[in-house]
This record gives C-alpha cells, sequence and structure tokens, in this order.
C-alpha cells in the first residue's frame, strides 16, 4: 500500500474512512506483485490491484467490509469460475486481503510519506492473539531487510499467517557528469523512484533547470563522493569519461558497497580504463563488478534511449532478470524475489 501512500493520506486528512485490499500471495502469473494495494472510500477507488482484472469484485467485499468493519482474505485463482467472471484470465493466483485502514496503518503510510523506514502487519488467517511481540520483533526484522513478505508464526501449535508490508526509503542513483544523457537518466530514475544526484565540477551545466528532479552537486567528483552516504541500494553511473578523474572515481567507486557501479564510454575508452584501474591497483574481483560500457544493448542512440538501454541493465542487475525477451523464455513472467530467511 506505501506506493499510493500520499493518496490515500489525501483522502484520510478529508476525514473520509478507507478501505485497504491488497495482494497478500500471488502464485503463477499476475499482472502486479506482493504488496500492491487498491484503497475504496465508497464512492471511488485509489490505486490497482491486478492491471484491472478484479477490482470490479475487490470492490464488491470492501462494501461488505465497509458495512461491518470485519476484515477478510478473499482468493482468486485459476481454479476459481468466479475469477474468470471477474475478469482474472492471465491464469495467476491472488490471495487479497481487505480491511478498514486502521490507526496503525495509518501511521505507517505517514512513516513512508515521510521516507522514514517504516512497515505494517496483517492477519490473514488464523489467531495471533498473545503473540503480538513476537509478530511485532519479525516486523522490525523485515523493515531492517526491506522485505515484504507473507510469514507462518507459529504461535505454540497454533499457525497464523501474518502479512508484513514494509516501506524503506528510495534508493539513491549517483550520476557523474552534466550532459544530455545524464538529463534524461535523471528525470528517468527519477520516475522510477530513485532519488537522483548530479554531480559535475561545471557549474554552467549543472544546474536544478537542467535537472528539475535530481539533487545538483557542484564539485569535483573525487573530492566529493567519499563524503556522501551510501547503501547496499545505491546505485553509482559515471558518464562523464572525463580522463582527469574517470579512473580514480570509478576506483573509488567499486571500493563502496554499493549495489551498482557502471561507467558510459567506448569499447576503446574501456579498455584503457581496465588498464588504468589496474594500473591503480585495483583488483580484478572489484574491476570484475564494474558495468562497462553501461547499458543493455538495445540499439539505443538518442539519450532518452540510452538513458531506457541503462534502466534496463540496472534493473536486471537489481532483479536477478535474464534481459532476454519474454517470448524466449518460459516460466512466470512476474518472478517474486526470495523472501529473507529470518530467525
Amino acid at each position: 500500500m506505501f506506493e499510493i501512500a500520499h493518496r490515500m493520506l489525501a483522502a484520510i486528512d478529508t476525514g473520509r474512512p478507507l478501505v485497504v485490499a491488497t495482494a497478500v500471495s500471488i502464485q503463477g502469473s499476475a499482472p502486479r506483485t506482493v504488496g500492491t494495494s487498491m484503497a475504496y472510500d465508497g464512492d471511488s477507488v485509489i490505486g490497482s490491484i491486478a492491471g484491472g482484472c478484479v477490482e470490479g469484485a475487490v470492490v464488491s467485499v470492501a462494501e461488505l467490509v465497509f458495512e461491518d468493519g470485519v476484515g477478510r482474505t478473499v482468493e482468486y485463482g485459476v481454479s476459481d469460475e468466479s475469477a474468470f467472471a471477474a475478469g482474472l484470465t492471465c491464469g495467476g493466483q491472488l490471495r487479497i486481503r481487505v480491511e478498514p485502514v486502521t490507526p496503525e496503518i495509518e501511521a505507517a503510510l505517514r512513516g513512508a510519506a515521510a521516507e522514514k523506514p517504516t512497515g505494517v502487519w496483517t492477519l490473514v488467517s488464523g489467531d495471533a492473539a498473545g503473540y503480538e511481540d513476537r509478530v511485532a520483533a519479525e516486523l522490525t526484522a523485515r523493515v531492517s531487510l526491506g522485505e515484504s513478505a507473507l510469514s507462518v508464526i507459529d504461535c505454540d501449535g497454533r499457525p497464523a499467517e501474518v502479512f508484513f508490508e514494509v516501506s524503506t526509503p528510495a534508493p539513491r542513483m549517483i550520476v557523474f557528469g552534466a550532459m544530455e544523457f545524464s538529463t534524461a537518466l535523471a528525470a528517468a530514475a527519477s520516475a522510477l523512484g530513485y532519488r537522483v544526484t548530479v554531480c559535475d565540477p561545471r557549474p554552467l551545466f549543472t544546474t536544478p533547470v537542467r535537472f528539475p528532479t535530481a539533487e545538483v552537486v557542484v564539485q569535483w567528483p573525487t573530492t566529493w563522493l567519499p563524503t556522501t552516504p551510501v547503501d547496499e541500494r545505491t546505485v553509482i553511473c559515471v558518464l562523464s569519461h572525463d580522463d582527469r578523474y574517470d579512473a580514480e572515481l570509478i576506483a573509488q567507486a567499486l571500493a563502496l558497497p554499493v549495489a551498482f557501479v557502471g561507467a558510459m564510454g567506448s569499447r576503446r575508452t574501456h579498455e584503457r580504463r581496465l588498464a588504468s584501474l589496474r594500473d591503480r591497483g585495483v583488483h580484478e574481483e572489484a574491476i570484475a563488478r564494474l558495468r562497462s560500457p553501461i547499458g543493455l544493448d538495445l540499439g539505443a542512440s538518442t539519450p532518452e534511449e540510452t538513458a531506457i538501454s541503462i534502466l534496463a541493465e540496472v534493473i536486471a542487475a537489481r532483479t536477478g532478470g535474464t534481459a532476454r525477451p519474454l517470448r524466449d523464455s518460459d516460466g512466470t513472467i512476474h518472478r517474486g524475489r526470495a523472501a529473507a530467511l529470518l530467525d
């Protein structure tokens, strides 16, 4: 539900009660992912839970929840004739939890809107009474991992299914070099939810007007990078290929615990870059992390096409996707990430 947090809060702040429906389990093919939510205020809908497949049926359930205030877990699947009547023809199986928006849910929404790590748990089936502390402890662990998941809690022989939904601050993308390719990449990455920073030592080119969706930093890249916070989700894209700092900057980036380090340049530039990194004593294991030339082979040429090429590689690296055409692959299209193992 956190992807529609701002819209839900706008409705809540007008005094309108809300019911929220969340996909807590998906098997097989489905148009959206676990954690996708749709809210309903009795008159209008916020968001979409299944790409238009079952929204009408879910609204009918939400009407019942409005009437008696009792949450419900409903299922739609390939073996359920009512699913086809509702429009779920993709062959997937959905479990959806429909419940009133509680003060706990509202607090979590406000935390997500404020870019704070937060989460909320929902009882899907069973009884967790008396084991709230255990559930809260797992929620805390899930928030630290940034993992939403449906989990079974053993309440002394009474299994309880609990859905943990978490929200973490948007990941960072740091782009070095202020050029047209950077402008297109910053705009596209911002649309995907990244907090983008563009760093370049040239004030004439590094302006908020040119990069309206990004933070701009006018500093020498190798001086600034060690001072800015990064984490395991940070993406670093070196688009400048400026010989004055290119190799040193990439060496710094490869030494950081970040998710992705990529650099733009021709094949010749790439070979020269590798030689310079080795001259600096950068280990081969670190060099192997460098994605250069950056981007997937989409035949891109314009700045906008190149931005899509770069982001496609970033997404594939994050998800473990093959980047092959879907028609050349088998199995489920929308693959969920494996849930983290918790003690």
